[in-house]
């Protein structure tokens, strides 16, 4: 294992080689396959989820898209797809559908990712219908409040099933800010995890979610 100080400076190093934004449509990626240029992982004592290319008629760019299909049903486990691109100041959206799940039918993006048990998580959940932020801290899972108050626990919003949703997150300092087809929902403050770390996606127990249109833009 790597001390902290040398996963952190590597993360730096990282990210200092990288483009400054990355979009990734998956259409150059093969059916059936993982996709490229991604790391899976699970948080919680469970099966990892299966991340494959498959085709969907109704994909907002393009026909090929990323499924999450692994459809265990532990309620305390959260399939991971991580992408290589690091920052600390960074704004990711993605574009992705609930398809059917019992537990939950949720999708989200993780970000200042450092490994399975610790980095920042916002969801939307197409059975709770709401969004919310997280933060997961020694893989024990933590909902953050909303800034100005109201809320522990994100914000209601109508989270379709079977329709393409947009989230977006802006992470710049402390600050995160968070958006829903196209609507600015809540702000959270938080300083558990101040340094670069990845980027990825994310769902819950046996949501079988589609993800397409990844965006992500360093802000450093």
């Amino acid at each position: 294992m790597h001390a902290p100080c040398t996963f952190f400076l590597g993360l730096v190093l990282l990210a200092n080689s990288q483009p400054s934004s990355v979009g990734i449509d998956f259409e150059d990626h093969q059916i059936g396959q993982p996709p490229r240029g991604f790391v899976t992982a699970v948080t919680g004592n469970a099966p990892e989820g299966r991340w494959i290319i498959q085709e969907d008629a109704t994909a907002p760019a393009g026909r090929k898209v990323l499924a999450q299909v692994g459809d265990d049903p532990t309620r305390n486990r959260f399939p991971l797809c991580i992408h290589s691109f690091a920052a600390r100041n960074v704004a990711v959206s993605v574009q992705f559908k609930p398809v059917s799940g019992t537990v939950d039918q949720a999708g989200g993006i993780v970000f200042r990712y450092k490994d399975k048990d610790n980095y920042y998580l916002v969801r939307a959940n197409a059975l709770e219908d709401n969004v919310v932020l997280y933060k997961v801290q020694d893989a024990r899972r933590t909902s953050l409040p909303v800034k100005g108050g109201g809320s522990d626990y994100g914000i209601k919003v109508a989270v379709p099933s079977g329709q393409w949703s947009t989230l977006e997150l802006v992470a710049e300092g402390n600050l995160f800010t968070v958006h829903f087809n196209g609507k600015k929902l809540f702000e959270v403050e938080d300083s558990t995890f101040p340094e670069a770390g990845l980027v990825g996606l994310w769902t819950k127990a046996d949501s079988i979610t589609l993800f397409d249109n990844l965006r992500i833009t360093r802000k450093d």
